[in-house]
């Protein structure tokens, strides 16, 4: 078996690191997870994770990367394999009530977008995050338009960024309320496509 070399082990320091900062963030909320605790689940040193990432905060805008990609995976997984409009929209509710509210994942974003309110290029890194979301979200918004031939009566950027509005609202409100329903969120879905006349 071929020795890694340092820059592969770098990348794998830095990966079991980030995965379990993940855990523990998601677990246990990402102020009262100090670098020691993650180090230490990790299997290593804190020097490890300082040779690996300068602060807290650009651990934690790793792990919201991560975050970010796997629960934008699960969004594809459930709506693109549906022919329809009407099965998409029913495997992006199915996603909605599974995803939207989770504590973990909204507690992280809350917490960590709080705790870091007062550093500058933290904020210019989470607003440039949420400008990817959007035009992902867009992107796949704009997929299901050139399928079904539809014309919007906004832009696909105006139409993810309401989704994106109406699901981050809804996902502090469901995190404190389990029981509040999604139907809020997948209603506009609907009536952004139901009122979109046919190219």
């Amino acid at each position: 078996m071929a020795r890694m070399t340092r820059k592969e082990s770098h990348a794998l320091t830095r990966e079991r690191l980030v995965e379990t900062a993940k855990r523990l963030f998601l677990a246990d909320g990402y102020n009262v997870t100090s670098l020691e605790k993650v180090a230490t689940e990790a299997g290593f040193s804190k020097g490890a994770v300082y040779s690996n990432f300068a602060t807290k905060p650009e651990l934690g805008l790793a792990v919201l990367d991560v975050v970010h990609v796997e629960r934008a995976q699960s969004l594809m997984d459930a709506v693109m394999p549906h022919d329809t409009i009407a099965a998409r929209i029913d495997g992006f509710a199915r996603w909605a009530d599974e995803n939207i509210g989770d504590v973990g994942w909204t507690a992280l974003e809350v917490e960590f977008a709080t705790s870091t309110r007062h550093m500058p290029e933290i904020r210019t890194e989470l607003a440039e995050r949420r400008r990817t979301m959007t035009a992902m979200l867009a992107t796949v918004i704009q997929t299901q338009v050139d399928e079904l031939g539809l014309n919007l009566p906004m832009s696909t950027e105006d139409a993810a960024l309401q989704i994106l509005s109406l699901g981050i609202g809804l996902g502090v409100q469901r995190a404190i309320d389990p029981d509040l329903p999604i139907s809020a969120i997948v209603d506009l879905l609907r009536s952004q496509l139901a009122t979109a006349p046919t190219a």
